[in-house]
């Protein structure tokens, strides 16, 4: 399909240089996404929190007592968008 050298062009650009053991790049990895996972959620409680406050109204007495369906979609949502930030954040 491609002549010999542009296929070694693409060939040069798969080659990956490991700095290590695959058991200790694992180990770095996953020390990695433990770092960045505990992070995300401290975000994310904190997002939680500063968005409590934000609002003329509590939201936990909205969802909690008045069974307020919107507000619960609207948070939901918010939810989601915010997990998604933090998950694409440790994916890299």
């Amino acid at each position: 399909m491609f002549s010999l050298p542009v296929a070694m062009f693409f060939a040069q650009d798969v080659v990956v240089q490991a700095s290590g053991t695959s058991w200790e790049m694992l180990g770095q990895h996953l020390v990695a996404a433990l770092i960045f996972s505990f992070v995300g959620v401290i975000v994310f409680f904190g997002s939680l929190l500063l968005m409590e406050k934000l609002t003329p109204f509590s939201i936990i007495k909205e969802i909690g007592e008045e069974h307020n369906t919107a507000v619960a979609m609207i948070v939901s949502a918010i939810v989601i968008g915010i997990s998604l930030i933090i998950a694409a954040a440790i994916m890299g």
